[in-house]
């Protein structure tokens, strides 16, 4: 993997590169973002200009016979660890290694869900072992056979629990010239003993515009379809490609209309958009549309917090935000986010449609029209929506 192949991350991808010009690669770091940032494709691409024996200034030279390799993951000097679905308890990520590959040469920005859908995991947890443990302390015990690094990425170590303990001392002080890349998504779910030996490497969500150019480029999407995909995606090219599948194209000219009935209490228009348009939408065009709409509510709250210049939309959802900023206030707008935050857990968890956006509408039509706010328990949820 290239650098230039990863989207975005151009400061992060200087430091990396200039700790190997100036020879201060750490042998334990954590790459740490959210899904679909970049951040094992990243931990790749550093591994590749590390080992790269004609390294570029600003990249690997991608041809040398160590980034041929490094383009396969097939390079001997190159281990893998990862979160897997164990059959047996002598399972090892080595176990799964055709699948790993398969996967992540398809799609660099995998989350655990892609993963999981490379198998036929049915209701197993992912997790790490302790024989995957000692199987790391085994490998890397080993010399290198080419290249003047060993390197173990290590993805989602949040997946370590206690057997994470068995790879301290390795961590802490390696054999010469092996490097440790861990990649996480949750510094709150990784064991602190395993923190304090790494340095960290934060890496940000990418920019709407990064995700939009890569869905146009990679995707051949028209710029406007990309667009919203990006919005909706909220930085994460995981998710933009989760959407790709789905009809996003027209959720702007939905959310307007279904809006303008709840604010003027059109009760026979609302229920008909609720009956023959979103209780029809499919299930993930539902958590698609109602994450779009959460978005669009997020910019209202930055505009009102007067911090317009992180607001980036096209000129007619740039218009609604707003128009619709400077109608409601603070309260209601907040009101509205956590409703459409607890519709979407519900859709996941295959809520009745028709029952749940009639319900989230009359909440609507009670925050933006009357300013009532009405809270519902948890169980209160579940019996209303007919799960």
């Amino acid at each position: 993997m290239l650098f230039n192949e990863v989207v975005g991350q151009a400061a992060i991808k200087r430091s990396l590169i200039n700790t190997v010009k100036e020879n201060r690669v750490s042998h334990a770091q954590l790459f740490l973002g959210p899904g679909g940032s970049g951040s094992l494709a990243l931990a790749v691409a550093y591994a590749q200009y590390i080992n790269c024996e004609n390294r570029q200034p600003d990249d690997s030279c991608g041809e040398c016979a160590s980034c041929r390799k490094y383009n396969k993951l097939i390079h001997p000097d190159l281990h893998f660890s990862y979160p897997f679905f164990a059959k047996h308890k002598e399972d090892t990520a080595a176990t799964y290694a055709e699948e790993w590959r398969k996967a992540f040469l398809e799609n660099p920005y995998l989350g655990l869900d892609y993963w999981r859908g490379q198998f036929d995991a049915e209701n197993k947890q992912a997790n790490i072992n302790i024989a995957e443990a000692h199987h790391i302390i085994k490998k890397l015990s080993l010399k290198a056979f080419e290249a003047e690094y060993k390197v173990l990425i290590l993805w989602l170590p949040e997946y370590l629990d206690s057997q994470g303990n068995a790879l301290l001392k390795l961590i802490e002080e390696p054999p010469e010239k092996t490097l440790f890349l861990l990649v996480s998504e949750s510094q709150d779910r990784i064991l602190n003993t395993i923190i304090s030996r790494t340095q960290l490497v934060k890496i940000n969500r990418l920019t709407d515009a990064e995700v939009a150019g890569y869905l146009m480029e990679r995707h051949q999407l028209g710029k406007h379809q990309a667009e919203e995909i990006a919005f909706i995606s909220g930085g994460s090219i995981q998710q933009a490609i989760h959407l790709l599948g789905e009809d996003t194209k027209d959720h702007f000219d939905l959310m307007i209309r279904w809006l303008r009935h709840c604010v003027t209490d059109s009760g026979s228009s609302l229920i008909k958009i609720c009956e023959d348009e979103l209780s029809k939408l499919g299930r993930e065009n539902q958590k698609s549309f109602l994450l779009y709409t959460l978005n669009m509510m997020r910019q209202v709250v930055l505009l009102k917090e007067d911090m317009g210049q992180l607001v980036h939309l096209p000129s007619g959802e740039l218009d609604f935000v707003q128009k619709f900023s400077k109608h409601y206030r603070m309260e209601q707008i907040e009101a509205a986010i956590r409703l459409f935050e607890e519709a979407h857990y519900h859709i996941e968890r295959n809520a009745n449609p028709k029952i749940l956006f009639l319900d989230v509408s009359l909440q609507l039509v009670l925050i933006y029209k009357y300013q009532t706010f009405r809270q519902l328990a948890d169980s209160t949820y579940i019996d209303h929506y007919g799960m």
